[in-house]
């Protein structure tokens, strides 16, 4: 049943993208903030057939704790579930992503209207330069510039590997930067098309404030996204139903060792 239930759901996700990707092409020619909503709409539709086909249900916590205007966003990424499941979340998210992307036909597209920031990893420190630059004119927008530290999918309880990109954007912006935890991989797993029943968690972190020295805001910043997500992954197992953890992972230590 559970192999049933997420190949239906597969089906529809993708029919429900193509749906949202075709009918709303018009709004490559609508204001941003129209396009926006189309795809702050997507990722709502999307969650709520997750939930209805494979009860697979997402909660929020600490959103308060979201600064009311422009912020540095580091979350973890585990899934292809964050990619759309995330923009729910904020006002106006712009979000760091590969250059290859934006050459996929209408979904690299849209990825230029909603004006996400492309960077090219094969161009070093100036890579880093048009990063900076493109996410200052973002946030002088008063948006939310959410980067994935790790750059690719980590499964849950691997170990980190933090690129430099995002201490680069922290020392850039001077904005306060929100590290997200999450435990997506755990129901929506790379590689695969199983989707487990249960409540992926995303976690907002308390911000950091700017200007802290490279090492210590770097620390933290690594520090707190691993021990939520340590912690959000024991909580799962936990559960009566507990989802399967990477085989090639071992369990994460709880917060009490």
């Amino acid at each position: 049943m559970l192999m049933f239930r997420s190949l239906v759901f597969l089906i529809v996700f993708y029919v429900n993208t193509a749906a949202f990707l075709l009918l709303g092409s018009w709004l490559l020619l609508a204001p941003r903030r129209w396009a926006m909503e189309g795809l702050r709409l997507h990722g709502l539709a999307s969650l709520w057939w997750l939930k209805v086909i494979c009860g697979t249900r997402y909660e929020v916590r600490g959103r308060e704790k979201l600064p009311k205007g422009a912020c540095l966003v580091a979350a973890k990424h585990q899934s292809a579930w964050d990619t759309f499941a995330l923009i729910p979340v904020f006002r106006d998210p712009a979000m760091v992503m590969k250059v290859e992307l934006g050459w996929i036909p209408l979904y690299g597209w849209f990825s230029h209207k909603f004006e996400h920031i492309f960077v090219r990893r094969d161009k070093g420190p100036s890579a880093l330069k048009s990063l900076i630059r493109d996410a200052r004119q973002r946030a002088s927008q008063a948006r939310e510039i959410v980067i994935f530290p790790e750059g690719t999918r980590r499964p849950p309880g691997a170990p980190p590997d933090y690129k430099p990109g995002f201490i680069a954007l922290y020392e850039g912006l001077g904005l306060p930067c929100v590290p997200l935890a999450l435990n997506s991989g755990l129901f929506w797993p790379r590689r695969s098309f199983v989707r487990y029943p249960g409540i992926i968690v995303i976690e907002v972190q308390d911000p950091l404030p700017p200007g802290l020295p490279r090492k210590e805001a770097r620390t933290l910043i690594e520090g707190r996204i691993e021990a939520a997500c340590n912690r959000l992954i024991a909580e799962a197992r936990a559960a009566p139903n507990p989802p399967p953890l990477p085989a090639e992972h071992p369990k994460p230590a709880t917060a009490h060792g």
